[in-house]
């Protein structure tokens, strides 16, 4: 019997969400037989690990801390296998801008952009540059934090005069914002599994509203086709994308990528989750169970993975 420790909750934003993934995980690591300690990441996550000595942890952690390397780094300290990306993926893929300039020099595309931190803004006069800035990127435009999940500070700016507004609710999330060229378009998300794209998800937020935090994760308030309804080369490019964006940054077990499909078919790349929501409405589950995957081998296969890295050493 495998002892599994399941590191959920956290300190962040999406402590909320990373609860229910964390739940679903659990369940489904004692149907499958295994040893499973559920835990609150707080400021004993070490003396706990230690006292518990698993087998192998399960990452179900979203946003900071969880996503961005910080508890990876300390899971290497402590010798314990983890699910999903190392450090040094997370620490890509948790920074927007970081994954778009390599998205950029690497071909793939990604909506036009620029990113700048508090101190440019508030000390080196960045706000002055927000007319060639506008100039640039054109209206509407989407003003984010950098390096938040769930689309949390989030806001699109149809004009000028909004920018302001839209940047101070990005600031409240991060040291740095990203504004980006608004894509108007279809939401989809491309899983990627052992380095394959598992079939592609789309989300319909009700009443053709913005996929927000609510839209995300308020059961009823989008709906999800998948396989998404699209040409079979869109599909096809899709999932190339994906893959290719996951190579690229380094992402091993799973990741999900999210795109933009435009009115002539073009697809954007937004970002890469290093660990997707494992919730009832989450976006990965559907995909997997699509390709004949249900959520207990889902979950299976990343325990492996994991266990297998130990093995290897």
């Amino acid at each position: 019997m495998t002892l599994v420790a399941v590191l959920k909750g956290g300190r962040s934003l999406e402590r909320e969400v990373s609860l229910r993934s964390g739940a679903r995980v659990e369940d489904a690591l004692k149907r499958l037989g295994h040893e499973v300690h559920g835990i609150d990441v707080d400021h004993d996550l070490v003396r706990r690990l230690r006292e518990l000595a698993p087998d192998v942890c399960f990452l179900a952690m979203h946003g900071r801390d969880g996503e961005d390397g910080t508890v990876q780094e300390l899971l290497e300290i402590l010798g314990l296998p983890y699910t999903g990306s190392g450090v040094s993926a997370c620490i890509r893929c948790s920074d927007k801008v970081l994954a778009k300039h390599h998205m950029l020099d690497a071909g793939l595309p990604t909506p036009d952009f620029v990113a700048f931190t508090e101190t440019a803004f508030k000390q080196l006069g960045a706000a002055e540059a927000l007319g060639e800035i506008e100039a640039r990127i054109g209206f509407p435009m989407v003003v984010k934090p950098a390096d938040q999940g769930s689309a949390l500070g989030l806001r699109i700016a149809h004009t000028a005069a909004e920018v302001p507004t839209a940047l101070v609710a990005a600031f409240s999330y991060s040291s740095k914002v990203l504004l980006e060229r608004h894509v108007a378009g279809r939401d989809l998300a491309v899983s990627v599994l052992d380095g394959v794209a598992l079939p592609v998800v789309e989300a319909v937020p009700e009443g053709g509203g913005a996929y927000d935090f609510d839209a995300r994760y308020e059961i009823g308030r989008s709906t999800f086709v998948c396989p998404a309804d699209l040409p079979p080369e869109v599909t096809a490019r899709a999932q190339e994308l994906a893959v290719a964006v996951h190579e690229l940054l380094g992402c091993r077990d799973v990741s999900r990528v999210d795109l933009l499909c435009d009115a002539g078919g073009g697809l954007h790349v937004l970002e890469a989750n290093v660990i997707p929501g494992l919730t009832a409405t989450s976006l990965l589950p559907q995909a997997a169970d699509a390709a004949g995957i249900d959520f207990d081998e889902l979950i299976a296969r990343l325990v492996e993975r994991a266990l297998a890295r130990t093995a290897a050493v």
